[in-house]
């Protein structure tokens, strides 16, 4: 079963990916406009945690000391400028601000400037320069409260995109759903198994083998647990190889299955342009659930205005 959202999910995003000038160097990137027609397809919040501390721009660049984004948040870290003034404060008011402005916007997931020692989550070092240990101070606000994690550098590759997407459309709709019981798990489970092995084999079959100890009636606890599992795997970043390894397999089900019913099938091209890439996956999703074919690797799919 396939299963359709047909309402725009809400995004936030780095505000300095949002064509907005706020880095340190009064510069920014409108990489949310690469994503050509599709861009329409979401609800966007740009927020930028060091505009919003007060420091203004442009500013000395800043870097994590003696810890992590985690640390800063328990008291054992700081956030230092590069004249070696404290802005722990500023920029803890800051990243508490945005957290606040996502919250109120209802946002689910956030396209995050890798790197950087504020929004950062992976990586806090930009330009061979090591900003602290990852993630960053906002970063681990965004972690900690569950939203989907997009590296916002990867909207530049289509079939990176494509991966996120697909798995941005199952998270969502997992977050969403309404469980009551084990039936319904085992009914999820059925639908999210294989997209779940493609970005984790190991911890997607252990989750799996979970389900058979599942008592008959099961606390909220227990659901929530299981949930939580399932959308921790789902944002983890998988290497291109492997997305690129799903891809084949799936372009290759779909056309033989495709074309037994009498469809054409043209299948994505890697060499094209991320307009006409995206432009054919999605028609070949079209089709596809037009004729009943099973959506292995992308269970949920979008079909809003």
């Amino acid at each position: 079963m396939t299963y359709i959202l047909d309402d725009k999910i809400k995004i936030g995003v780095s505000a300095c990916n949002f064509g907005a000038l706020v880095r340190y160097n009064r510069r920014g990137w409108d990489r949310i406009g690469l994503l050509d027609r599709e861009k329409n397809a979401f609800i966007w919040t740009p927020v930028c945690p060091e505009a919003m501390s007060g420091l203004g721009v442009p500013r000395d660049p800043i870097k994590l000391v003696n810890g992590t984004g985690d640390d800063f948040w328990q008291g054992r870290a700081k956030a230092k400028n590069k004249r070696g003034r404290d802005v722990s404060s500023e920029l803890r008011a800051g990243a508490e601000s945005c957290l606040q402005a996502l919250k109120r916007a209802d946002v689910e997931a956030f396209a995050f400037m890798e790197g950087s020692p504020s929004c950062g989550v992976y990586r806090t070092t930009l330009k061979d320069k090591r900003l602290g240990k990852p993630p960053g101070v906002f970063g681990s606000l965004l972690l900690r409260n569950g939203f989907f994690l997009i590296p916002v550098v990867d909207l530049d590759s289509p079939i990176k995109w494509w991966d996120w997407r697909r798995r941005l459309h199952a998270f969502v709709w997992l977050k969403r759903a309404v469980i009551a019981d084990k039936n319904d798990i085992y009914a999820y489970w059925h639908n999210y198994k294989f997209l779940c092995q493609e970005i984790n084999d190991k911890e997607a079959r252990a989750i799996g083998r979970e389900l058979a100890g599942l008592p008959a009636r099961l606390t909220d606890e227990a659901i929530d647990k299981w949930r939580s599992a399932v959308l921790l795997l789902l944002r983890q970043p998988v290497p291109e190889k492997r997305i690129r390894a799903s891809l084949a397999k799936h372009c290759a089900y779909y056309k033989k299955h495709l074309a037994s019913a009498g469809e054409a099938c043209v299948l994505p091209r890697l060499t094209s342009s991320k307009r006409d890439f995206v432009a054919a996956v999605l028609n070949l999703e079209k089709i596809a659930f037009a004729q009943g074919v099973e959506f292995a690797g992308s269970p949920v799919l979008y079909r809003g205005r």
